[in-house]
């Protein structure tokens, strides 16, 4: 089942550090199959108030998400994001083909 690595960033500071973060992170997704779905897009917000950039990443499992997450190539680069930006990062399983809301409640 595929999964999803999941930012909510905000207070990014562009700089040298965050451009050879985006330049490197291609690199490092490769071996695990990681995709970008979602790159900072302006939303078009519905409801409430948004505020930052959502970033998603899709996998293959949650396995190699966490492989991907957990890697030595990616922990080399992440100070790069996290001493220029704050947020939330999560790793998350997606549903199955033909998921209904109410699955949840079963």
């Amino acid at each position: 089942m595929s999964a999803y690595a999941v930012a909510h960033l905000h207070d990014v500071v562009m700089n040298d550090d965050i451009i050879r973060y985006l330049d490197e992170i291609d690199a490092t997704l490769a071996p695990f199959e990681g995709r970008f779905i979602v790159h900072g897009a302006p939303p078009d917000v519905r409801e409430g108030q948004w505020r930052g950039d959502l970033v998603i990443i899709e996998f293959p499992s949650l396995a190699e998400a966490r492989a991907w997450y957990g890697s030595d190539a990616y922990r080399v680069i992440l100070p790069l994001r996290t001493n220029h930006s704050r947020g939330a990062v999560i790793l998350i399983e997606g549903v199955e083909a033909g998921h209904r809301a109410g699955d949840i409640l079963r």
